[in-house]
């Protein structure tokens, strides 16, 4: 019986299965508490559904003001918003039913992270460990939160980042053709899905061809082939945005403002969120007056004139945002603690352990020299550098948190493992103690 459990609870399949049930359990709780008695036609995903509702209104890619027919736009990559306006034309736009459907998908997209984090824990730490960090992202808060509340494209990009490791791990030494082919077009997808994974390209493609350093050749014919497929894949939206544009873009236009908005005068902490022009209406007007590219460019120049000029305002922000990544505030946790309800409180216990022991296991997997250390200190090093220098907000981490799992849930592994040995020895000891009564 013991056994059966036991092969239940290894099980990836039954895990994703526990992934699925409890993020559907709190949609149909936030959808029964917040949704209910909305009136049909309730907006949602903010620019990515102002974007998709314009899609499947017959006005293409364009308008991410909700309510302001701005043009065209370039303002997230192409993937999610038409998924979307897919489910909106057959659905309705803004509809309960769709609403329903998509967060659905969020949180089947979610759930299938269960999958290749797995692979990965099995492959790099052993199969209990793999289990655990699985079960750990089954029911991570950040995971089931995000994966209903918010429409956006995170659960598919946390998605793609695990996909992408996994692949980078199988990949690694081997010269197949097709299997690299493969790695450019899951590349350019998940570029596709949300830039921001690009950021590990480099890093995650020189480890994977390191071992065939000595055949240099072929290594570089297998790395031109992957570059090949994913340019291939980012191309035609890049040639959209030249030609609606007349200016390179190969993914996204919107660096501009999200630098503004963390990098100006008007910053009090973190970011000035009230001053996007989603939020403020002088800033929509202007951005509708301007046209997208214009606005842009103007946002990216008086970013970069305020770094220049403040640049100890704009250390402390860069500070303040690495804390409020890591921790989920950008007070000091003991000075905000007195001021904080009883669920914040644990809400900030749990980022504060979590990244703690995500740190533990990225020392312990460097102190081993374990194979992977390379690529699971990268990703979390080198993942959120963007958001340090933009803003930031725990759903944009959200990529990056299944391997967080992994890295805590090894950590936690090792911390139980010592402890046992500790005691097993002072048990010994106590045994072979002579009785000295």
């Amino acid at each position: 019986m013991a056994q059966k459990i036991k092969r239940i609870l290894l099980s990836t399949g039954f895990i994703v299965v526990v992934a699925f049930a409890v993020r559907m359990a709190y949609c149909w709780y936030i959808l029964g508490i917040r949704e209910i008695a909305v009136p049909d036609k309730h907006p949602y995903g903010a620019e990515t559904g102002a974007i998709a509702s314009a899609i499947a209104s017959g006005h293409g890619f364009s308008s991410p003001v909700l309510g302001l027919a701005s043009g065209p736009t370039a303002w997230l990559a192409p993937i999610y918003p038409y998924l979307l306006a897919a489910i909106f034309k057959l659905f309705g736009i803004f509809t309960f039913k769709s609403s329903v459907i998509i967060r659905s998908l969020d949180i089947a997209f979610s759930a299938f992270v269960c999958w290749p984090l797995y692979a990965i824990g099995k492959k790099v730490f052993g199969t209990n460990v793999g289990a655990a960090s699985t079960w750990l992202w089954a029911l991570l808060p950040a995971g089931v939160y995000y994966s209903v509340i918010w429409v956006w494209d995170t659960a598919l990009a946390a998605l793609c980042m695990t996909l992408l490791f996994a692949a980078t791990l199988h990949l690694r030494g081997r010269s197949k053709l097709s299997w690299w082919l493969g790695y450019g077009a899951l590349w350019g997808f998940s570029a596709m899905v949300n830039p921001s994974v690009l950021s590990l390209l480099p890093f995650f493609a020189i480890w994977a061809l390191r071992p065939l350093r000595n055949e240099w050749l072929r290594a570089a014919k297998l790395a031109s082939a992957a570059a090949v497929v994913f340019l291939a894949a980012i191309t035609p939206w890049t040639v959209r945005n030249y030609l609606v544009f007349h200016k390179f873009i190969p993914l996204r236009s919107n660096f501009g403002l999200e630098l503004w908005l963390g990098n100006s005068p008007e910053v009090p902490d973190t970011w000035a969120g009230f001053l996007h022009p989603t939020n403020d209406r002088a800033e929509a007007a202007k951005y509708l007056r301007m046209t997208e590219i214009p606005y842009m460019e103007e946002k990216q120049s008086e970013a970069f004139a305020f770094m220049r000029s403040h640049p100890v305002d704009t250390s402390r922000f860069f500070f303040r945002r690495f804390e409020d990544n890591w921790i989920g505030s950008w007070d000091a946790p003991a000075d905000e603690w007195r001021f904080l309800h009883l669920a914040d409180k644990l809400a900030l216990f749990w980022n504060c352990l979590f990244s703690l022991l995500a740190l533990a296991g990225t020392l312990l997997v460097n102190r081993t020299k374990n194979e992977a250390a390379f690529p699971l200190t990268a990703t979390l090093l080198v993942f959120p550098l963007l958001f340090y220098a933009t803003h930031t907000d725990e759903r944009y981490r959200n990529p990056i948190d299944p391997i967080m799992c992994l890295l805590a849930g090894y950590a936690l592994g090792y911390f139980l493992s010592s402890l046992a040995k500790r005691a097993s020895s002072l048990h010994r000891a106590a045994q072979s103690a002579p009785d000295l009564g």
